[in-house]
């Protein structure tokens, strides 16, 4: 990355209804009252390109897609929205707050579907230009409750084996566990305000508030 980034960069991950995107707004809305300006985004998705990428990945009739191909969607969609969005933001000086980033991609398509983890990681640094979070939060829970919190009809991924997500799960912690200055495991079968005053702790920490 050329310029110097001014802004700070937050993602929260986790697998299949632990909470992360009601989380995600909570934080926002908390992010702005303080005075900060913050851009909410979701992967894939957040713009016009990613978000018709998004349609082709979890849309259900699609169950040929190799694991391959769903790979470079996904690094295809996070690269549009980096380069259209992230990094002009974060060289605003804006907070933004992304709902997933490449930590899925290695939880989903790495440690859930066998892909292997260097090449993800190489065509990551590529898609992201190397982009990375100053702060991660990975909202952790069994992963049979989070899957029985889906009411709505279940996409493509969420549609997997219970030994899929399983595999995800184990995935995410491995991630954690790697990365323990950045990446803050959150228990998700608490109350939404404890795991909202757990992650406010963290970001008060991270701007010093």
């Amino acid at each position: 990355m050329a310029k110097k980034l001014k802004g700070i960069f937050i993602t929260l991950e986790g697998s299949e209804g632990c909470g992360k995107s009601t989380q995600a707004k909570l934080l926002c809305s908390y992010l702005k009252k303080r005075k900060k300006k913050v851009l909410h985004l979701r992967e894939p998705g957040g713009i016009k390109i990613s978000e018709r990428i998004r349609s082709i990945l979890l849309d259900v009739k699609n169950k040929s897609m190799t694991k391959e191909c769903e790979v470079l969607l996904y690094m295809a969609a996070r690269a549009q929205l980096v380069d259209e969005i992230v990094l002009p933001a974060l060289q605003k000086g804006m907070v933004v707050v992304c709902d997933r980033f490449l930590d899925s991609t290695l939880a989903y398509q790495g440690y859930g579907c066998g892909v292997d983890i260097g090449f993800i990681n190489i065509i990551g640094k590529f898609a992201t230009r190397e982009l990375k979070p100053h702060l991660t939060f990975l909202l952790d829970m069994p992963t049979h409750k989070g899957l029985s919190r889906i009411l709505q009809t279940k996409d493509r991924i969420e549609q997997r084996s219970l030994k899929y997500h399983n595999k995800v799960r184990r995935g995410y912690l491995a991630i954690a566990k790697k990365n323990p200055g950045r990446v803050k495991v959150i228990k998700a079968n608490q109350s939404r305000e404890k795991i909202e005053d757990c992650i406010r702790g963290y970001v008060e920490k991270l701007f010093k508030i």
